[in-house]
């Protein structure tokens, strides 16, 4: 029996609003173990942005570790995502969630000028480097273009989020529900999640195809 496969999930806090979207992460990690892989989690040790009320979606005057919140999600079970290596791991994957425009790097509030959180570029510069697969959600395609620039992703079809991605040297191609674009130059899969109005088995269906589609290229 071959051994199973292992991806790395890099998420970027808890929360839609300032952190890793918690449907998007936990069916991701679902779909990892359902077609018969494994996963670790990272996330950067840094603080968050800001921190956002969920209820009423207003700025709280606090500040959170984006590792420490990330481990909600993870049940404790995560590391530093300086100590990630592409040579232990056989894909990448980053779920959405503003976290990934607010804490990975800068998109939500520098457009197509942000800058990218260190460890996160390292990350996915060595996971290139190494030939092996990057999968991004929701408006984690963002990070992703900022890194490599002349990449071909999707994050639905909102055309200002479009036309960011093109500005950062990007291609976009409009997607929908569970569809997968695929990057053959740098091994990147995208699919766009809650940048779409959607419902969750719409958003299992994304996860599923874009971990399915990964996993096929192994």
């Amino acid at each position: 029996m071959s051994e199973k496969k292992k991806i790395a999930v890099v998420l970027s806090g808890s929360g839609v609003y300032d952190g890793s979207e918690i449907h998007e992460t936990t069916l991701t990690l679902l779909a990892i173990a359902r077609q018969g892989a494994t996963y670790e989690i990272f996330a950067p040790n840094i603080d968050q942005v800001h921190v956002v009320n969920h209820l009423t979606g207003e700025e709280m005057p606090e500040s959170r570790n984006v590792l420490v919140e990330s481990a909600r999600i993870a049940r404790g079970r995560i590391a530093d995502l300086k100590t990630y290596e592409a040579s232990r791991f056989d894909a990448l994957v980053f779920p959405g969630g503003f976290g990934a425009a607010k804490n990975l790097c800068t998109f939500a509030f520098d457009g197509p000028n942000c800058t990218v959180n260190t460890d996160v570029e390292r990350a996915v510069r060595q996971t290139v480097e190494a030939g092996k697969p990057i999968g991004a959600l929701c408006i984690a395609p963002a990070v992703i273009t900022r890194i490599l620039n002349d990449v071909e992703v999707t994050i639905g079809n909102d055309s200002g989020t479009a036309g960011a991605i093109e500005k950062m040297g990007g291609t976009h191609t409009n997607a929908t529900h569970g569809e997968v674009v695929f990057d053959s130059k740098y091994k990147i899969y995208t699919t766009p999640c809650y940048m779409l109005d959607a419902t969750i088995d719409q958003i299992a269906d994304g996860a599923e195809n874009i971990i399915q589609a990964i996993l096929k290229s192994l």
